[in-house]
């Protein structure tokens, strides 16, 4: 019982750090320099302070709603 439940845990484990590597892998390209790696960063960093401001004003705007 304990084996399976360690080899559940390995095999969890190798196929979440395989998946990270992937989505780093597609977030910055080998071919990308240095410049191109700073852009792509600001452009996440920046959705990043659109999203919070999005919610911020939604939270406003649900909390002005009137219900029925």
């Amino acid at each position: 019982m304990w084996i399976l439940f360690a080899l559940l845990a390995v095999a969890f484990v190798v196929v979440g750090l395989a998946t990270r590597r992937r989505t780093v892998a597609r977030e910055h390209p080998a071919s990308e320099d240095a410049q191109e790696r700073a852009r792509t960063e600001q452009e996440f960093a920046d959705a990043d302070a659109f999203e919070a401001k999005w919610r911020e004003e939604d939270k406003d705007r649900y909390h002005q709603e009137r219900l029925p």
